[in-house]
C-alpha cells in the first residue's frame, strides 16, 4: 500500500503529460501497456478504430485517469483526447511550446478528422506556417502519429464570419451571414462545386466547423442562398406592411383632447387658451360657439380662425359612437330608475342582496337568506 501510495502521488502530478510505453496485451478492445514502474490501460473509448498494436508496439499517448487495483497503480491512457494532439503540436512546433503561437481550440473526430485553430500576437510570425512548417514536414509528424488522420491547420479571428469562414477549410466559402447572434446561428454560402466538401463525408466537415467556431453553421449553395434571401426579403416587407397598417391603425384612432396637442399650434395661441382654462378642444368651440371670437382675452380673430382651422384639419368627431356609447347607458338608467320607483310604490321589484346576491324585493328590511338588514332609497335625478 506504501508503494501504491507513492506510485500514485509521482504519476498524479504526470496527468495531461505524454508518456510511451510498450504493449503487453490485448483484452476485450483494451490493450494493457508497459509503463516502467506501472502498467497502463488504453481503453478502446480512448483509442481510434483504425489504431491496432502487436506485442511490444511502441504507444505514445497521454494520461488522463489514475486508478489503485489490488494489483497495484493503473495508468488510464487517451489517444483521442485533443489535449493529446496538443501535447504532440508542442512537440513538433517549438513556437507553441515558446508560447509564440497559441492554440485556440482543438476539435477531433478520432481517425477521421482533427480541426486546430491557432492564432499568434506578433505581427512576424505566420502562425499556420509556423505549425505545418517548410513543406509541411512538422504537421506530416503529427498526421503520421495520428495514423493518417487528416489535420486542418486554420488561422484563428475574432470576426465571427471570418473564423467561420476558415472553419469550414478545406472548402472555399464565398459568404457568411450572420442570422442571429444572440442564438449565434449563421448561414455560410459556399460555390456549388465546393458544397459536397464543405458539408464533408456524413457532415463529418461541417459538425467539426461547428464545433470549433460555437456557432450554428447552415451551408448553402449561392442558388439555394438566393431563394431564401428573396423569400426573407418578401418576409420582411410583409412584416413592414403589417406594422405600418397597424401604425396607420393607431394613428387613426389617437386620441386628442388639448388644443396643446395639435401639430403647428402656435405656442403663444396654446399658452393663453390654456391661462383661459379652455384649453380643451370641446370646451374651447362650445366657447366660441356660444359668444364669439371676441369672447378669448389676447387672442386675435385671425388666432381664433387659425386655432379653428387647424382642429378642423386634424380632429374628426366621432357623433355616432358617442351616441351608440351614451344610449345604452340612457337605457339602462331608466330601465334600473323605473323598477325603482315601480319597486317603491307596488313593492313587487327585484333586487339583488349586497352580500349573497340572493333575489330581494323593494317591501323587505332584510335578505331572507342571509338576514342581512337592508332599506330602499329613491335618489332625485339633478
Amino acid at each position: 500500500e506504501i508503494q501504491k501510495d507513492s506510485l500514485f502521488a509521482e504519476y498524479k502530478d504526470k496527468i495531461g503529460e505524454i508518456i510511451i510505453g510498450y504493449c503487453q496485451r490485448e483484452r476485450n478492445g483494451n490493450y494493457y501497456v508497459d509503463l516502467g514502474k506501472v502498467e497502463g490501460i488504453l481503453p478502446s473509448k480512448y483509442r481510434s478504430q483504425r489504431e491496432t498494436y502487436e506485442k511490444n508496439d511502441r504507444i505514445k499517448a497521454l494520461i488522463i485517469d489514475l486508478k489503485k487495483t489490488p494489483s497495484g497503480l493503473q495508468v488510464v491512457l487517451s489517444r483521442t483526447d485533443p489535449e493529446f494532439v496538443r501535447s504532440i503540436l508542442e512537440i513538433e512546433v517549438p513556437e507553441i511550446y515558446d508560447k509564440l503561437v497559441e492554440v485556440y481550440k482543438i476539435v477531433r473526430e478520432p481517425g477521421y478528422r482533427t480541426k486546430i485553430a491557432v492564432y499568434t500576437t506578433r505581427e512576424d510570425i505566420d502562425p499556420v506556417g509556423a505549425c505545418v512548417g517548410l513543406k509541411g514536414v512538422r504537421i506530416q509528424s503529427v498526421i503520421r502519429e495520428l495514423e493518417g488522420e487528416k489535420i486542418d491547420i486554420l488561422k484563428y479571428d475574432p470576426d465571427p464570419r471570418t473564423f467561420i469562414k476558415n472553419a469550414l477549410s478545406p472548402a472555399e466559402v464565398s459568404l457568411v451571414v450572420i442570422t442571429s447572434e444572440e442564438k449565434k446561428q449563421a448561414i455560410a454560402v459556399v460555390p456549388e462545386t465546393q458544397f459536397s466538401l464543405a458539408i464533408g463525408k456524413q457532415g463529418l466537415n461541417v459538425r467539426l466547423a461547428n464545433s470549433l467556431a460555437g456557432w450554428s453553421i447552415d451551408v448553402k449553395t449561392e442558388e439555394q442562398y438566393e431563394e431564401i434571401d428573396q423569400s426573407a426579403l418578401e418576409s420582411r416587407e410583409a412584416a413592414r406592411k403589417l406594422f405600418e397598417d397597424v401604425d396607420d391603425q393607431e394613428q387613426e384612432y389617437e386620441e386628442i383632447a388639448l388644443i396643446s396637442e395639435l401639430p403647428g399650434i402656435d405656442e403663444r395661441i396654446a399658452a393663453v387658451l390654456k391661462e383661459k382654462e379652455i384649453d380643451n378642444i370641446e370646451r374651447f368651440l362650445a366657447v366660441i360657439k356660444e359668444q364669439g371670437a371676441e369672447a378669448v382675452e389676447g387672442l386675435s380673430a385671425q388666432d381664433v380662425a387659425a386655432v379653428e382651422q387647424t382642429i378642423a384639419e386634424n380632429v374628426e368627431f366621432i357623433e355616432e359612437e358617442a351616441a351608440e356609447t351614451t344610449e345604452p347607458a340612457a337605457e339602462k338608467t331608466q330601465q334600473e330608475e323605473k323598477p325603482d320607483a315601480e319597486g317603491a310604490e307596488q313593492g313587487d321589484a327585484e333586487y339583488e342582496c349586497p352580500e349573497c346576491h340572493a333575489k330581494v324585493t323593494a317591501d323587505m328590511t332584510e335578505c331572507p337568506n342571509c338576514g342581512v338588514g337592508f332599506i330602499f332609497t329613491t335618489e332625485d335625478e339633478e
